[in-house]
């Protein structure tokens, strides 16, 4: 077996044109963006104009048709000027419209798919809820069959891309006696649906993505919006945050490499005591330590994306080695990214500490990696949990 850890041309191509976009068009904007949360106007349409809005959709769609390899490298340079941004289109385009492309009858996606190609349509996907964060299958939104209509009832928090959203993919209980064998999928637009409202959410980091309350009034739906199976909708959940977990790990994996170049740079150049800080060895240590962290954490997402690539289903779940991989990536490059960021603000002094320099939103940012897609410690339950069912056997 031969290890090559280097990109295509082609992939390089994909990260060079990903990365000049995204330093030409976008970190223009993101300091006064990050300070008032707005996200930048026609990201998504810009994205579409540069063809990887759907990397890993079918090129009937509109989409590129490569695969979750690719996917992670555009969200990773997207990351290195935004994280917040790099979240905001993966949840659109992973989390919502990719989980869409692999449930939806092929009717259902020939109407949505080529306008989220365009960037016409931002998605969200709706799985929290106030009460049921970790504990997902929990949820208790209702979905009650009158008809052939859908009556649906309750809510969902923290949803990213929520306040601007033209499609909303959720869960909710058809059968609530049977709990997790009782949840389907639905999808419907938030901006012309009646009996839905969104309030959005305030936080201190990842601004720029809008976040979103969302809640259903006796909000009806019409029983063709009904994605994949009545009450089959836990195994598209989980298997959508397989692909969830890997993907968004190129929004730490950008944070990371910005913060070593930022550092790097500023430790060349801030002189005290007469040299270059980055002549301590202290400095030195800690360029030393976010440089190989940053490494550790690509090998773990990049290499899961492989794997991924590889499976004929794409599917994971519990019982799988992708959904110990997925959790294990996100897992790492997320604490890493965290430790990498507050070693950036460390370097910076007081500069760090101010929002003119691009390390601050990275260091805001990057805490939400131990929080959101499972927290830190649901992700080493799920990797314990297929560590015992194998015994390590694959050595994956």
């Amino acid at each position: 077996m031969s290890f090559n850890f280097e990109f295509s041309e082609e992939q390089r191509m994909l990260e060079d044109s990903v990365y000049k976009w995204s330093t030409t068009w976008l970190e223009p904007q993101m300091e006064h963006a990050y300070e008032v949360d707005e996200m930048p106007a026609n990201l998504f349409i810009e994205l579409g104009n540069l063809g990887v809005n759907g990397v890993a959709f079918e090129e009937k769609y509109g989409g590129v048709g490569l695969g979750y390899v690719e996917t992670l490298l555009v969200y990773e340079n997207i990351g290195r000027v935004s994280n917040a941004l790099a979240m905001t289109v993966g949840a659109s385009q992973t989390l919502c419209f990719d989980n869409f492309r692999r449930n939806a009858s092929e009717a259902q996606k020939m109407v949505y798919l080529p306008k989220a190609c365009s960037g016409e349509y931002i998605g969200c996907l709706g799985i929290t809820e106030p009460n049921s964060g970790s504990d997902a299958m929990s949820m208790s939104t209702k979905a009650i069959k009158k008809g052939d209509k859908y009556i649906i009832n309750g809510s969902k928090i923290f949803i990213t891309n929520a306040p601007v959203a033209d499609f909303m993919l959720f869960y909710a209980k058809t059968e609530p006696e049977k709990g997790p064998h009782g949840i389907s999928t639905f999808y419907f637009n938030p901006k012309t649906q009646k009996g839905c409202f969104c309030e959005k959410i305030k936080k201190w980091g990842m601004r720029t993505s809008p976040t979103g309350l969302v809640t259903f009034d006796d909000m009806e739906l019409p029983e063709g919006n009904l994605v994949g199976q009545l009450n089959k909708g836990v195994a598209i959940l989980t298997s959508g945050l397989c692909t969830e977990r890997i993907t968004l790990s190129g929004c730490s994996l950008g944070s990371q490499r910005s913060c070593l170049e930022l550092s790097l740079k500023y430790a060349k150049e801030r002189v005290q005591f007469g040299k270059p800080i980055i002549a301590f060895q202290s400095i030195q240590e800690k360029l030393a330590n976010m440089y190989t962290g940053y490494l550790s954490s690509k090998w773990m997402a990049y290499s899961a994306a492989s794997y991924c690539d590889s499976l004929m289903t794409k599917s994971g779940g519990k019982g799988t080695d992708l959904d110990r991989m997925a959790a294990a990536a996100l897992l790492y490059c997320g604490e890493m990214g965290t430790k990498i960021a507050a070693d950036a603000i460390q370097i910076h002094g007081g500069y760090g500490y101010c929002t003119e320099y691009p390390v601050s939103r990275h260091y805001l940012d990057q805490k939400l990696w131990d929080i959101g897609a499972g927290t830190s410690e649901i992700r080493r339950m799920i990797i314990a949990r297929e560590l015992m069912r194998d015994d390590f056997q694959s050595a994956r």
